[in-house]
């Protein structure tokens, strides 16, 4: 079996590697970033998305957002002038779920099969290879795909049809940048009454309020490290995935709104790129007091 990888990006690119140390067959393209770290483990460089799934049983995709997921397999040179009837894709982009049921449409026009299976953890997992995979689309094809995506995720669930794994990841980015959010806001709190907020973590961390994302990015507070491993700019990406879906269906979203908002204000004053913990630095500037160590 031949798996093409498209999108070598922060995300990408480890996950590729991980398959390469499976043993997996890779061939590997990106329009902007380079393979050559990639193809010295012994993945094959394709010239266009076309070429990679020509040459390729399963195609995966780990690309921004909806738009470019489009031009890769829809678009000229994309997966779909090169695949043949049968190919499985597998697009783990974070994009509207809308997005994923057009794309699967035209897929199925070809003669391709297609889930949507997008990712969460960031960097440090796809790293590790423990990414959290949600996946939409035909139960036979998630079957036949999911040792491969074992490779990649420390959990690997198929949430239902077409979309669903979108639906599914926009929920979990959602409680993400909310955690994010209540955490920035108690722990400024805390340190505004002159209480360490170290010690307000330990002390709450095994209890009701503990949870993952507090255990991850209020240790990157304290130490005032925001190197990205998921940029506040792609996170609101994500949201506005959200607002977009909540809206078509008429439901109301106003605290996925309210972070938006301060996400939006943070681009505005150049932290777009950092990591999305630095949310907390919205409210280290209102309140005029940095939460560290």
């Amino acid at each position: 079996m031949k798996v093409g990888f498209i999108g070598l990006g922060i995300m990408g690119r480890p996950m590729a590697k991980n398959l390469l140390k499976a043993g997996y067959s890779l061939v590997v393209f990106d329009k902007f970033a380079p393979s050559e770290d990639l193809v010295a483990l012994g993945a094959e460089a394709g010239t266009s998305s076309a070429d990679v799934a020509s040459k390729a049983d399963i195609v995966l995709t780990m690309l921004p957002n909806s738009p470019h997921v489009r031009e890769a397999v829809m678009g000229e040179g994309g997966v779909l002038e090169g695949a043949r009837s049968g190919t499985i894709l597998v697009d783990m982009s974070s994009i509207a779920p809308a997005a994923s049921q057009e794309i699967c449409a035209a897929a199925k026009e070809k003669g391709v099969v297609m889930l949507d299976a997008p990712v969460s953890g960031g960097e440090p997992k796809a790293i590790d290879g423990t990414l959290a995979i949600m996946v939409g689309g035909d139960e036979a094809a998630f079957d036949k795909v999911k040792p491969l995506l074992d490779v990649m995720g420390g959990s690997v669930v198929r949430v239902g049809d077409i979309g669903a794994g979108n639906v599914t990841k926009l929920a979990n980015q959602m409680i993400v940048a909310l955690n994010i959010a209540a955490v920035s806001e108690a722990f400024t709190l805390a340190t505004k009454a002159g209480v360490s907020p170290e010690a307000v973590f330990n002390a709450i961390k095994g209890g009701l309020a503990g949870s993952t994302v507090m255990n991850a990015k209020v240790p990157m507070i304290l130490d005032g490290n925001f190197k990205p491993g998921f940029r506040i700019d792609l996170h609101i990406k994500d949201l506005q995935n959200a607002l977009d879906t909540a809206h078509n269906l008429h439901v109301p979203v106003p605290l996925s709104a309210g972070i938006m908002e301060i996400m939006q204000a943070l681009t505005i004053d150049g932290e777009g790129q950092r990591d999305h913990s630095a949310v907390a630095r919205y409210y280290e500037k209102l309140a005029k007091v940095e939460v560290r160590k």
